[in-house]
C-alpha cells in the first residue's frame, strides 16, 4: 500500500441483491427452531434482546443465516409488518 492510497477513504458497498429479506430470514429460523421443538417467539426475542446468536439453532444454518442481517434491520421488519406500513 503506498502513502497516496492511505489519504483516501475506501467504500464497501453490499448489493441489495445479494442480501436475504428480512422476512424470508425470520421464517427460516422460525421453522429451523420449532422443528429442534423451542418455542421459536421466546427465542428470538432473546437474540433481539441481547445479540447473543446462542439463542439460535445452528440447525438448517439458521445461526449463521439471522446473522447476515443486523437486529435493527429484523426489528424494522417486524414493525413494519406489525403496523403494516410499506
Amino acid at each position: 500500500m503506498t502513502k497516496g492510497n492511505l489519504e483516501h477513504t475506501m467504500m464497501f458497498k453490499v448489493n441489495k441483491e445479494d442480501m436475504p429479506e428480512a422476512k424470508e430470514v425470520l421464517v427460516a429460523v422460525y421453522q429451523a427452531l420449532q422443528e429442534k421443538g423451542y418455542n421459536p417467539i421466546n427465542q428470538l426475542v432473546g437474540y433481539l434482546l441481547s445479540g447473543d446468536p446462542a439463542y439460535v439453532t445452528s440447525h438448517n444454518n439458521a445461526r449463521n443465516l439471522i446473522r447476515k442481517l443486523e437486529r435493527d434491520e429484523l426489528l424494522e421488519e417486524l414493525l413494519r409488518y406489525y403496523l403494516k406500513i410499506e
